[in-house]
């Protein structure tokens, strides 16, 4: 199978990357504007979910964040691995005694949402700040050593 060309699978990428922080940023800006920190809490100390107030600003700040670290591709490992994070949160806390399904109020969605977050994360392709700011430290130059 012939493999697409860089710029293509990098497109796919950043849409991919784009897609996911719009999720992810809403989810998080739901907690801040819609239900307000006070009413995540509430929902979360509802749902067993430890330290609610917490754990609230915690999902609010790294949804919103995260969303927009993939987005831009900045720190796109740790955006990857802490939104991951957040949503198996959501799935072990939440939505594993759901079952599968997301219409039945299972883990479906969240899983997903992890999978993504972390494949996105740790392959974020080159249309990214990321890749300007390693840019300079892949030019094949090295720093000169002394043997002092």
């Amino acid at each position: 199978m012939p493999q697409l060309p860089t710029a293509v699978r990098d497109l796919a990428l950043l849409l991919g990357r784009v897609v996911l922080g719009i999720v992810f940023i809403a989810h998080g800006m739901q907690k801040f504007t819609q239900w307000g920190i006070s009413g995540t809490t509430e929902s979360f100390a509802g749902m067993d979910i430890p330290a609610p107030g917490v754990s609230a600003w915690f999902a609010a700040l790294v949804e919103t964040l995260g969303g927009i670290a993939l987005i831009l591709g900045v720190a796109l490992p740790l955006a990857g691995v802490l939104l991951a994070a957040v949503m198996l949160g959501a799935l072990f806390f939440v939505h594993l005694s759901q079952g599968f399904f997301t219409s039945g109020g299972g883990y479906e969605y969240v899983l997903v949402l992890a999978a993504a977050a972390l494949a996105l994360g740790f392959s974020g392709g080159n249309y990214s700040i990321d890749r300007l700011l390693r840019k300079p430290r892949e030019s094949g130059a090295t720093p000169s050593t002394t043997n002092a």
